[in-house]
């Protein structure tokens, strides 16, 4: 037995959270609005005996994943994750795909997630989806805030008045969700549809139902329940006009219907039915529910009289992002990062002399050890800091502190033509810069989406962080906190610079209005902080195992074998050093125009961690030890130097997994393509530009 069920929500309403509960996915958990951008699938199996409902049992899954039947008491359920939405009209794009997904897929129970210390907003989004007519479950999340706040909801009350069951849970401490899971199963297998609220009354009643009856038989044709439509139609919902194929003539009848209702009361159509729904929303939580004093509200507001202050705000922000980055790379960060690079290099010497005793022949020893090993072995070695940095970013995001920065940022934002939503996507850019790209979908139109896409590059990704702490290790000893804070901040302001250009010449005109609900302040939970960090080391992780791994083997090969295959003499010689010799003149001029350092920005397309293994296998040394840090300095001759390279890295494309989110996210190659060719040049004349100025300044 299979059922599909659909989580729909308002946009921070705990939906994802919910998901992964059901799941037990790992898809990402923020405390901001808009972290899911496209709809996410997952396969929860459970076990119903009678009222007692058990969710994902691990023998169970073991079983199914063996080819072995369920038995017929385990109901196999896939659980589709909408992007948050605050309405069914498609003004945006996640309202188009949660729409159309409901619409059209028809899922067999739509569960709606419902914030529970905010009804009246969310709960306009329910009545919406009653009007669909598609078997419902209201499922009231964060009832743990609810019951924290001294607040009571009559759940039963609800229930009748909305004539769908309601559950209470809280998707966070996992409360609740094997009622939710049983209710919904019971209303896909009795394929209970909601009642009909007859919520309009007077003139609106009148119209209402007048258009209803009007439309039913184009309605029955396009398969859309005539309630639904008629009330789409009465907001002025033109898709809907055009999916219906309604002939000239009842278009002219439906107009004629609502312009009288307009006069007769004196409002616009749309407005009519929004005073409607809040109307009933405002009766229903009158008789539902008991306020209590509101104890969270008033401590978020205490907070924000700081964090929000016209005048402290942007200086707090700075000294708590000053804050992350003095304890990721200060002595705590550099303190276990050289711990764990000690244990590192101490593998790859077990490995080495283990090779050595049993008699392994020294090509394959080198290829393990100065290739394989020192290689992937280099990128492992700044696991610490990059667990450490995303740590402290993950506790200001899931603590609510992100939303508000992305509201300080509006201002900000809008001198280079864009709104404080486009905050959320470069501040993702931080981490990686493919689920950045991806997450600027939430931006309202394509204008704004494609230039996002094209500033969110310019933030320095996870994967740069082990070539900043290489370098400033090498030629910045004991100022590496803030020659990494100043290598961020050039990445803001190289953005600020470039959207300043592309406003003038490509972006024209001003940005979307930007309307975001600040979400409230919340402890970080050690299951959704360690959720995120699994994800970012795990993904580390991989990247290492694999294209790291990959590109350590292909820069190893080259470097060791000429054309003719046979042993280089040295690297110049070696297919490595031919290659790299073609493409080294370019960056004379920044003063990085060696075969390495080329070599480098070459595989640093694939992976930008592979900047780091590619210097480690080419100097045939740990990128932690002492003796790369003289090699580093072997390639790169000066500071100056060290800082054009660093300058470039920062600034040029980022690697080809990216390159394809850009693609597909812009929906065209060409704009891809052009973008990153454009940052890379940029790049290009930045280094130069600093290694000329420094030379003329007697810094070289």
């Amino acid at each position: 037995m299979s059922y599909t069920f659909a989580l729909a929500g308002n946009q921070n309403s705990g939906k994802t959270t919910l998901f992964n509960q059901l799941t037990g996915s790992n898809q990402h958990v923020g405390n901001w609005p808009g972290v899911t951008v496209e709809q996410k699938t997952g396969t929860m199996i459970h076990h119903h005996h009678g009222n007692q409902t058990h969710i994902g049992l691990p023998s169970i899954r073991r079983r199914r994943r063996r080819g072995r039947d369920l038995p017929e008491e385990f109901t196999d359920v896939n659980i589709v994750d909408l992007p948050g939405i605050y309405s069914l009209s498609p003004y945006s794009m996640e309202e188009i795909v949660s729409r159309n997904y409901i619409v059209r897929d028809k899922p067999d129970v739509v569960i709606n997630c419902v914030d529970a210390t905010n009804l009246e907003r969310n709960l306009y989004l329910t009545l919406q989806l009653l009007e669909l007519g598609r078997p419902t479950v209201v499922a009231l999340n964060m009832m743990d805030e609810v019951r924290h706040r001294g607040d009571a909801i009559d759940i039963g009350q609800m229930e009748q008045a909305l004539g769908v069951p309601v559950v209470a849970i809280a998707a966070r401490r996992g409360e609740g969700l094997d009622e939710l899971v049983r209710r919904a199963t019971e209303t896909a297998q009795s394929h209970t549809l909601p009642r009909k609220l007859d919520i309009c009354d007077g003139a609106a009643h009148k119209a209402l139902h007048a258009i209803i009856h009007l439309i039913e038989p184009e309605a029955r044709a396009a398969d859309i329940g005539a309630r639904y439509a008629a009330t789409k139609l009465f907001e002025g919902d033109a898709p809907m006009m055009e999916q219906l194929r309604l002939p000239p003539e009842t278009r002219h009848i439906v107009e004629e219907i609502l312009a009288e209702m307009e006069r007769e009361l004196d409002m616009e159509r749309a407005a009519v039915m929004a005073d409607t729904r809040y109307r009933f929303i405002e009766k229903l939580l009158a008789a539902c529910v008991v306020r209590g004093a509101d104890e969270q509200g008033g401590r978020s507001d205490r907070i924000d009289s700081v964090l929000t202050h016209r005048v402290l705000a942007i200086p707090v922000f700075l000294v708590m992002m000053l804050l992350v980055f003095y304890l990721t790379f200060g002595p705590l960060g550099s303190f276990l990062a050289d711990g764990f690079a000690a244990l590192v290099q101490d593998g790859v010497n077990l490995v080495a002399r283990a090779l050595e005793s049993w008699g392994v022949a020294e090509w394959v020893r080198d290829l393990m050890v100065n290739g394989v090993l020192t290689g992937v072995g280099s990128v492992l070695s700044f696991l610490p800091t990059i667990l450490i940095l995303f740590l402290l970013l993950s506790i200001l995001e899931d603590s609510g502190y992100m939303a508000r920065a992305a509201f300080l940022m509006d201002k900000p934002l809008r001198k280079i033509g864009l709104n404080g939503r486009a905050f959320i996507p470069m501040m993702m850019g931080f981490g990686c810069t493919v689920p950045a790209v991806m997450s600027a979908r939430s931006m309202n139109t394509q204008r704004d989406r494609r230039f996002t896409i094209m500033l969110t590059p310019f933030m320095s990704c996870g994967a740069k962080v082990p070539i900043y702490a290489l370098f400033t290790r090498a030629f910045f000893g004991g100022q590496q906190v803030l020659v990494m804070s100043l290598l961020y901040l050039a990445g803001v302001l190289a953005a600020v610079v470039s959207g300043l250009f592309l406003k003038r010449v490509v972006f024209h005109g001003d940005a979307s209005p930007f309307l975001m609900e600040l979400p409230k302040y919340r402890l970080p939970t050690a299951r959704n902080v360690g959720r995120q960090l699994w994800d970012k080391g795990s993904d580390f992780l991989k990247r290492a195992f694999t294209v790291i791994f990959l590109a350590t083997l292909v820069v190893w090969f080259l470097q060791s074998f000429t054309f003719s295959f046979r042993a280089a003499a040295s690297v110049q010689e070696s297919m490595l050093g031919s290659i790299a010799g073609l493409v080294a003149p370019v960056f004379a001029p920044a003063g990085f125009g060696s075969v390495p350092a080329a070599t480098a920005v070459l595989t640093g397309i694939m992976a930008k961690e592979s900047v780091v293994s590619t210097l480690a296998v080419i100097s045939g040394v740990d990128a932690q030890s002492t003796a790369m840090l003289t090699a580093i300095r072997g390639v790169f001759p000066s500071t100056l130097s060290a800082v054009s390279f660093l300058v470039f890295v920062l600034l040029y494309m980022p690697c080809v997994a990216a390159f394809a989110a850009m693609r597909r996210e812009m929906e065209s190659g060409r704009v891809a393509l052009a973008t990153v060719l454009s940052q890379t040049g940029l790049a290009w004349l930045a280094a130069t530009a600093i290694y000329q100025v420094g030379r003329l300044l007697g810094l070289g």
